[in-house]
């Protein structure tokens, strides 16, 4: 899938070989990109990330940098979650949530990634220049 590449695949399965066999939840907290609550009593504290393997979730990070220029989905949702006011990397973040929970459930189904976008895909520059010459 968009922002997803070989090098990440190849990680994540090395990495974290329980995908596809956990919930979307599980995984999210393995590599850990998941909030936690801080409550106590009748203070209600702020929900942060923390924890995870370091490892994934470095490439994982670098992926959804990637998919946030590369995948429309991601990209759309990077964009509406920056215009609400949210840091750059509290998008980044939800980023690779949605990406960790997308490869959980390819996984776990034994299904490929599929583009549903309409239109047929890009052309490079490159290839769009030599039809010109040829």
């Amino acid at each position: 899938m968009p922002g997803i590449g070989p090098v990440t695949a190849a990680s994540l399965i090395a990495w974290m070989g329980e995908l596809g066999a956990i919930g979307n939840r599980q995984a999210a907290a393995l590599i850990g990109v998941a909030p936690f609550a801080r409550d106590s009593g009748t203070l209600k504290g702020g929900r942060h990330v923390a924890g995870g393997r370091r490892r994934p979730r470095d490439v994982l990070f670098m992926a959804a940098m990637a998919a946030t220029r590369f995948n429309p989905d991601m990209k759309d949702m990077y964009k509406r979650l920056t215009e609400r006011g949210k840091p750059h990397k509290v998008a980044v973040t939800a980023i690779m949530r949605k990406l960790i929970v997308t490869a959980n459930a390819l996984l776990r189904d034994g299904r490929m990634w599929e583009d549903r976008t309409a239109g047929p895909p890009p052309v490079p520059v490159w290839a769009a220049e030599t039809a010109q010459k040829g």
